[in-house]
């Protein structure tokens, strides 16, 4: 049986907002987005690149599957992560009913956590969830991740969508892995502790 891992970009103050574009995501007026590339290292790509072809499949919201799904099926198929994303099977966890375009995706039922469960034991390898703030909410708040991959990002943005809200069930952690980049990222692996 494979697992879910979360893997994510965090700013030192635990907002994951708007990483890649200042479009990506302006909910509650949030102005600050892009904050990722000036820090992204060949230690973060060799990093991110690792985590999408070595997972066995994806797990998305539907914000951002469709971001994903207007560029990755377009970017060069000689880069192994790009090979390995268009390939992959990938869920959709939406209200809504999105147009899914992307090859190999699947819009997931009302019940999430039985969902993530049959995706999970059907799935060798790791499922990843990239971005989908709203979606992660649901899977922490009925404790679905088994390891959480953080970049935590050198800065204070002072305001915007939290990884972690505040009413989230307390849960114990275990730090399996640490690194630094040279701009700076801190790469932290946190696993379910097992007395949790």
């Amino acid at each position: 049986m494979g697992q879910l891992v979360v893997v994510n970009f965090v700013s030192l103050d635990g907002v994951m907002q708007s990483v890649l574009s200042a479009d990506e995501d302006r909910d509650g007026g949030f102005d600050g987005g892009g904050w990722v590339l000036p820090y992204v290292d060949d230690e973060v790509e060799r990093f991110m690149s690792g985590a999408t072809a070595g997972a066995g499949a994806l797990l998305l919201g539907r914000r951002t599957y469709e971001i994903f799904a207007s560029t990755w099926p377009y970017a060069d198929p000689a880069d192994p992560a790009v090979a390995a994303m268009n390939a992959m099977p990938k869920y959709v966890a939406s209200r809504s009913r999105p147009d899914l375009t992307w090859a190999n995706s699947r819009l997931l039922g009302a019940d999430l956590a039985a969902e993530v469960g049959r995706i999970t034991a059907a799935t060798e390898s790791e499922t990843v969830v990239l971005g989908s703030g709203d979606l992660l909410r649901t899977l922490i708040e009925h404790d679905l991740v088994d390891e959480y991959r953080l970049l935590v990002f050198p800065l204070l943005l002072g305001g915007g969508k939290q990884l972690f809200t505040n009413g989230a069930t307390p849960r114990r952690l275990t730090l399996t892995a640490t690194r630094s980049t040279p701009s700076g990222v801190l790469i932290n692996t946190y696993r379910r502790a097992a007395d949790a």
